[in-house]
């Protein structure tokens, strides 16, 4: 929308309003006595100032033009009476006031505004100046009539119309009769006018004849008025106009006869006149209320902008034709046409409606609250609109309680919409989002409401229908779509507010949202708490079972150690930021039980965002349920509350489902640097995926945390440096238990892994047989992942490591035992060789060549030394390959005295203490530990050391505690020094 001024920046409030004193109704309905008797307020006291602030409607214009016609000596296209029967509060009043002025101002009426028309009209070159007489029936009493102080006491209507127009002379001439309360004929009214022009102006004839009904003078009245008709018929200058209320309730019975009375003789003798028309009627108001001077270049703007979407969402709204929107919006400037025409379509229905001084008391109430500085700061709205009427305003209440002619929906409004912190169309605003909140959209449509759904007695039903609302509240930059979602938000909190087939209204009665209020006030903390854990449960069930899921964990072994992506499910009473819910989970990391976790990384977490959201809709839905199982309260809800609490009860489940979708949007799952990091879903509702847990899991592989697929590059960038091969399940855990891995979606994904590496020649794939040996099943070669075991016995291998398994067997290695000996000088020694292929498989003795520096040795490797003390060697080859032993020979060396790394060969053990390098630690195994791993009473014992730093290698030292705990060894892993 282009930027519109606000409509106060456009056009000016009269004074009054701009300094917040807006005319009471009563000087709306100004009485002609106090302009006769200069106690009116001088916007209708001062002649100029009243024509400046008069708009001449056509019916106006009309009247006045004949009556200056008719007062000129012109009988010719005018009438003499004029019967101004309109509607209670029609403008009648006002437009008798308009002839008072222009009777009296004469010559000087021409410089009024408007009054050139009037002449032109009527044909004259100025207004006549003509002697004016005003009876007022609510004014002039029946006992005590008017006078006194010097003046002749006048008891009668006629008698005081004759005194106001000739004084004292003319008074005499129906002092007879005005003593005794008989209607003078022609003849004596003929006696008491004046020779020129005369105006007689008699306004609220009814009140009069009804309380003079007691003492005849009603009757006399209609004889009176009859014969003035008459006579004023038959003169060339003399006008008589009559206003009679035409409101049935200001009247009993005998005031209706006397009504149609008075009706008929006016009908019969005068002419009948509607003093004000549905088109003119925003015109009238705009000169009452405003200085107006005409639309300006920034109220067509406005005009335009409004005009122009009316048309582009004429679908959608009431009330607006395309071809005539720009024309309506002017017409209606500075108010948006809703404002004006509720008055029209709805409320001149009501018996007690002024049509037009009920409306101008409330818009000019209206309009001088509207103007007032804390307002301007908060509203911009470049047009009065119907949603911004001041309800909170405990005076504009009032005043429209009295047009409504009753205050009962004072609660109503109040509860439901403004002139309290609480009310439920406020407060919605505050807890809305920001374009809502600044729009104030929800206390907006709650006004249009209230204003479309109270109309007359004509409508069978008041009821404000979402057109009508879209067309009250709709802006050039509404989203229209905004509007529903703020009528179901209202329907859902308001305890007055009523919703059917798309139809609104505010009723006495409260609607099933009080009876909620109750309801929800009964629901136990224990049965919520139980409801939502089950919601909650069945919200994550949904979709595929792509997870393995827990819920609502209390203790670590509540989540089992399972080489599997598992999503933990926190409870409502463990939410995110809370400190015990962190400890909570990093103790279901770090622990299963009473065993240290495996597979950390294999846990995501996903906790409820904190606040009570979750559990109020909770509540709610549970409040609904009751309601919709007591029988005796479904009984006494009528056809539409039922059909409401249904839609009600579908709603709440829809609530809570949405509650507990945005709730749960925090996870946590163990970083690379081995700390549990959060992450922010951020505002996410279930249209955003199938189900919570997809949207969790396509959170995941976007940030690379999951993953459904894993090269065999990869995986031979994850490979362990100490490993040449590396078993199938090792590598599958390392995946869950290694938060420096991807998580796989599924274990199995390895699988596909292996195969696609193997077939591409980039791995190996093996398996040990009965005795340990690694045999290559497939390299180089297709193989399915259908093919591939996950399992302890079974390996990859890196493609070199595949290659030599492809070789066939060949002698690679001589061990000969043992590799030291220390001798007495003549002492011998039995070696024993071994061979080996490169595959450290023991194959038969080859031929062998043996020879010593010292002594003999056989050929079946018994040494006999000699004399001679000293090192020496003793050497095995077969072929290219040779192994070598050291032979020591001294004299009288204890025999307790062993080297380090020497094989002890005793009666009573053998053992052997050294440093194995971590790459040969497999080797060591099947080279060395195979050769005795049967033999009864060994004992292996293992130390390794390696630096440690607490920040970054607590990960390691937690793994190296889980791999003991699967071999059964004791996992007290130890450290030491600062």
């Amino acid at each position: 929308m282009a930027k519109l001024k606000p409509w106060y920046q456009v056009v000016t409030p009269r004074e009054d309003l701009r300094d917040n004193r807006p005319l009471d109704a009563s000087e709306f309905a100004v009485h002609l006595d106090h302009i006769r008797d200069h106690r009116a307020h001088p916007d209708y006291l001062e002649p100029g100032r009243f024509f400046d602030r008069t708009y001449l409607t056509k019916s106006l214009l009309d009247l006045s033009s004949q009556v200056v016609r008719r007062l000129s000596g012109i009988k010719v296209e005018t009438s003499a009476v004029f019967n101004m029967a309109t509607q209670f509060g029609g403008g009648k009043t006002h437009s008798l006031t308009a002839l008072y002025h222009l009777a009296n101002g004469g010559k000087a009426a021409a410089e009024w505004k408007g009054v050139d028309g009037i002449l032109s009209r009527a044909g004259v070159t100025q207004v006549p100046t003509a002697a004016v007489a005003v009876f007022v029936g609510t004014e002039f009493d029946v006992i005590d009539g008017r006078g006194g102080k010097g003046e002749p006491q006048r008891r009668t209507p006629w008698g005081e119309i004759a005194w106001q127009l000739g004084g004292e002379k003319a008074f005499e001439t129906v002092a007879k009769h005005d003593a005794d309360g008989i209607a003078p004929a022609g003849d004596v009214i003929r006696k008491m006018l004046p020779a020129g022009p005369v105006l007689i102006l008699m306004d609220e004839l009814l009140n009069y004849v009804s309380r003079a009904r007691k003492l005849k003078l009603g009757d006399q009245l209609y004889n009176f008025l009859q014969n003035l008709s008459e006579e004023a018929r038959a003169r060339d200058n003399m006008v008589l106009c009559v206003s009679i209320p035409a409101s049935e309730l200001e009247m009993n019975a005998e005031d209706q006869r006397d009504h149609e009375s008075l009706k008929k003789l006016l009908d019969r003798v005068g002419k009948a006149i509607m003093m004000s028309a549905e088109t003119e009627f925003a015109e009238i108001i705009r000169r009452r209320l405003f200085e107006w001077h005409g639309s300006s270049v920034d109220a067509k703007k406005t005009i335009s902008e409004y005009a122009g979407w009316a048309v582009a969402h004429n679908g959608e709204l009431a009330g607006i034709d395309a071809a005539s929107a720009y024309d309506l919006f002017l017409s209606a400037y500075p108010f948006h046409p809703s404002v004006l025409s509720v008055f029209e379509r709805k409320w001149q229905g009501l018996p007690r409606f002024q049509r037009t001084r009920g409306v101008l008391r409330l818009l000019a109430l209206w309009v001088a609250r509207a103007y007032q500085e804390e307002h301007r700061q908060a509203a911009k709205e470049p047009l009065i609109t119907l949603g911004s009427a001041p309800l909170d305003d405990p005076t504009f209440r009032a005043a429209v309680f009295e047009q409504l002619g009753s205050d009962r929906l004072e609660v109503p409004v109040i509860s439901d919409i403004t002139g309290r912190n609480d009310s439920h169309a406020a407060r919605l605003d505050k807890e809305a989002t920001e374009s809502i909140r600044k729009s104030r959209l929800h206390l907006k449509t709650a006004t249009a409401i209230f204003f479309e759904s109270n109309g007359g007695q004509s409508q069978s039903r008041a009821e404000a229908s979402v057109a009508e609302i879209k067309t009250a509240v709709g802006e050039p930059d509404t989203n229209l779509a905004d509007v529903d979602h703020v009528l179901e938000q209202l329907i859902a909190s308001s305890f007055y507010l009523s919703g059917d087939k798309n139809r609104y209204r505010f009723s006495l009665s409260p609607n099933l949202n009080q009876i909620l209020v109750t309801r929800r006030a009964e629901v136990k903390a224990d049965v919520i708490a139980k409801r939502l854990r089950d919601e909650t449960e069945a919200l994550f069930k949904e979709g595929q079972q792509t997870f393995e899921r827990r819920f609502s964990p209390a203790k670590s072994n509540d989540v089992p150690d399972r080489p599997e992506l598992t999503l933990v499910i926190m409870g409502p009473e463990t939410p995110a930021g809370e400190p015990m819910t962190r400890q909570l989970m990093e103790t279901i990391v770090r622990e299963s039980g009473a065993s240290a976790r495996s597979f950390k990384s294999a846990l995501i977490f996903v906790a409820p965002a904190p606040g009570n959201t979750a559990v109020e809709a909770t509540r709610s839905l549970l409040a609904w349920e009751a309601v919709d199982d007591d029988d005796e309260s479904k009984g006494r809800l009528d056809e539409i509350q039922r059909r409401q609490l249904t839609e009600s009860l579908k709603r709440a489940k829809k609530d809570l489902r949405e509650a507990v979708w945005r709730s749960y949007r925090y996870l946590y799952l163990l970083g690379k640097d081995n700390i549990i990091r959060e992450i922010d879903l951020g505002q996410i509702t279930s249209s955003m995926a199938g189900s919570h847990s997809e949207l969790i899991l396509n959170r995941m592989i976007k940030d690379d945390e999951v993953t459904d697929a894993v090269g065999a590059n990869r995986l031979l960038k994850y490979w362990p440096p100490a490993f040449t091969e590396w078993s199938t399940k090792a590598l599958r855990d390392a995946f869950f238990s290694s938060p420096l891995l991807p998580r796989l979606i599924r274990g199995e994904v390895v699988k596909r892994s292996i195969a696609a590496g193997v077939s591409q020649g980039l791995l190996g794939y093996a398996h040990r047989d009965a005795s340990g040996r690694l045999v290559l099943v497939r390299f180089n070669e297709d193989l399915s992942e259908h093919e591939v075991e996950i399992a302890e016995d079974c390996f990859i291998l890196k493609s070199a490591d595949a290659q030599r398994l492809l070789e066939p067997p060949r002698l690679a290695l001589l061990s000969l035992r043992p590799d030291s000996v220390v001798l007495q000088p003549g002492e011998q020694a039995k070696f024993t060789i071994g061979a080996f292929d490169q595959y450290g498989h023991e194959l038969s003795k080859p031929a062998l060549s043996w020879s010593t520096t010292t002594g003999e040795i056989s050929p079946d490797g018994q040494l006999v030394v000699g004399a001679e003390t000293g090192r020496f060697a003793v050497r095995v080859a077969a072929g290219d390959i040779t192994a070598q032993a050291e032979v020591s020979v001294a004299v009288n060396e204890s025999p307790n005295v062993k080297r380090h790394s020497e094989l002890q060969l005793t009666s009573r053990a053998l053992g052997w203490t050294g440093q194995v390098p971590i790459q040969k630690w497999t080797t060591f195994y099947m080279k060395v530990l195979t050769r005795i791993a049967s033999k009864p009473g060994l004992t292996v014992r293992v130390e390794f050391r390696m630096p440690f730093e607490p920040a970054t290698d607590q990960h390691t030292a937690d793994e190296l505690r889980s791999g003991l705990r699967d071999v059964g060894l004791s996992d007290d892993v130890t450290t030491s020094g600062g």
